[in-house]
């Protein structure tokens, strides 16, 4: 792997959050005390830090014709691991948005879908058609 991306968040319940992303997405755990926790999803670190009660307005936007979020983040996964992931996400009903297919037979082609955390944050999965074609325009 290249380099790796960190992101630090807010965060309401420490345990919640270590439960969602180890035990139902199945991301690895690393450092963590009563107030913090560092997750390890696909190689990129995440800590979520304690913050109590917090909020922020986020506004929706549409993308061919699918209302999203726009304030998420996400991994782009080859279609190996997507595909195990999104089938046990679907049945065990953790989606807040299905599978999705987008720019179908354009540059960046891919279909996504989307997990919400116990924190509110909106995570994205993304697998493109063609990998190469991550940056096309």
């Amino acid at each position: 792997m290249g380099h790796q991306f960190h992101i630090s968040l807010p965060c309401r319940h420490i345990e919640a959050t270590r439960k969602f992303y180890t035990k139902i997405i199945g991301a690895a755990m690393g450092r963590s005390s009563q107030l913090w926790l560092d997750i390890n999803l696909y190689g990129h670190q995440i800590t979520f830090t304690k913050s109590g009660k917090f909020s922020f307005d986020y506004p929706s936007y549409s993308f061919e014709k699918t209302v999203l979020p726009s304030f998420h983040f996400g991994i782009i996964l080859p279609a190996a691991e997507w595909d195990p992931l999104y089938k046990r996400m679907k049945e065990e009903e953790f989606l807040y948005i299905d599978e999705t297919h987008f720019l179908a037979q354009k540059p960046g082609e891919h279909k996504s879908f989307f997990l919400r955390d116990p924190n509110g944050y909106i995570i994205e999965f993304k697998c493109f058609a063609k990998p190469e074609s991550i940056f096309e325009s």
